[in-house]
């Protein structure tokens, strides 16, 4: 391989390398924050189920979840009086939940009236007014610039919006084997390029990351297959991303895809099932995987671009909606009930007669989270989410 082939897999892998040392040396104390966003917008209805709604099962005919009956395994997990956990995420998420380590908002998301995926996702990813829409930079890179010492990481295949104007952030695919980019004889080549030059010590230092980062993703692997049945799909990523995040890392964002249900959604199983299961054993190996300890000193937040309508279609599926569901986990998080602004779950509560409103603006909860988290001032929460009006839920 020639020099110019050399450069553009370099300049390819840029984000990934261009870290100099700040990465090594993350505060003992700063809260890690890592944000998963479920990309195709998931049926948040038959996560957290209304079951106490008549309306829910008159719209839902087939794919309906059934009210909690302790005979009945197929059935929801009460809450409460009002709301329910769906049987696929039981397992892995009703402990952290009587832990109270895990809380619910309903009735969540943006202005944004589009039901476009993509325009939605760039609208929540950049962090601004639904008006705004520069894209110039990403709300968890302003967060990562006003935040000193907390070294950010984004486990996607190309760097996402929302960490777009944090300068250089590593992203590290999780969908392939672990292997290093570049082997050892490449990777002095590379860093024999910039001897001498302003960029030897970045280039150094996020080389050897990348060649660091790639051996423990594989070790990782090796480490899962020790007789123990092996997690699928999100589950497997949840404890290679608490590897990483541990020790090296305060801000995280993974994206997970496949929640566009339009047809033949299922109920209590089927392809929504299947998802909740993968996420939800994702989501406790990797707070399993940080160990106590250090899954007291983080935050987790599972959003998606909007719900679903509320009424199933023809196709047994469900369509674009509005208002949605997010999750909130973590050591420290005041879980074990639903937050928010609520409504009674009707007919006449929904939005264009179709789907769930937003009473809870992602911005506006994210933002005070954050602020409390972080101990952000009014300035810095600013620019963060500019206009953002925080909605203090005490969720942390």
């Amino acid at each position: 391989m020639d020099r110019r082939l050399f450069l553009r897999a370099l300049a390819a892998t840029a984000p990934a390398l261009m870290l100099g040392g700040k990465v090594f040396a993350a505060p003992v104390d700063s809260p890690r924050f890592l944000l998963v966003f479920l990309r195709g917008g998931y049926d948040a209805n038959n996560l957290l189920v209304p079951y106490a709604s008549d309306f829910y099962y008159e719209s839902r005919p087939t794919i309906a979840l059934p009210r909690p009956d302790a005979g009945n395994p197929k059935s929801v997990r009460g809450l409460d009086t009002n709301w329910g956990l769906a049987p696929a995420v039981a397992q892995s998420m009703g402990p952290l939940w009587d832990k109270r380590q895990l809380a619910f908002v309903p009735f969540a998301g943006t202005d944004d009236l589009s039901r476009s995926h993509f325009e939605t996702q760039d609208n929540i990813e950049s962090g601004e007014a639904t008006d705004a829409r520069h894209f110039a930079s990403g709300f968890m890179g302003r967060l990562s610039s006003v935040l000193r010492g907390s070294p950010p990481i984004a486990f996607t295949d190309a760097l996402p919006l929302s960490f777009r104007g944090a300068g250089d952030v590593p992203n590290i695919s999780l969908k392939g084997s672990g292997k290093a980019v570049f082997d050892d004889r490449q990777s002095k080549i590379l860093a024999g390029m910039y001897t001498g030059t302003p960029l030897q010590a970045a280039a150094t230092d996020g080389l050897e990351l990348r060649q660091q980062v790639s051996q423990d993703l594989q070790n990782e692997m090796v480490a899962a297959s020790r007789g123990a049945v092996n997690a699928r799909g999100f589950a497997q990523q949840g404890t290679r991303m608490a590897t990483l995040m541990r020790d090296r890392f305060r801000l995280g964002f993974v994206d997970v895809g496949g929640w566009d249900t339009h047809v033949n959604q299922g109920g209590a199983a089927g392809q929504l099932a299947n998802n909740l299961d993968n996420l939800g054993q994702g989501l406790a190996a990797f707070a399993d995987g940080l160990g106590d300890a250090e899954w007291n000193n983080t935050v987790v937040v599972v959003v998606s671009e909007f719900g679903r309508t509320f009424r199933e279609n023809g196709n047994k599926g469900t369509d674009h909606g509005h208002g949605t569901t997010h999750w909130v986990l973590g050591g420290k998080v005041a879980g074990g009930r639903i937050a928010g602004d609520q409504v009674a779950v009707d007919a006449k509560s929904l939005l264009q007669n179709r789907d769930y409103p937003v009473l809870n603006n992602y911005r506006d909860v994210l933002g005070a989270l954050l602020q409390r988290m972080y101990g952000l001032s009014a300035g810095d929460l600013g620019t963060v989410f500019p206009g953002a009006r925080p909605k203090n839920l005490q969720l942390v």
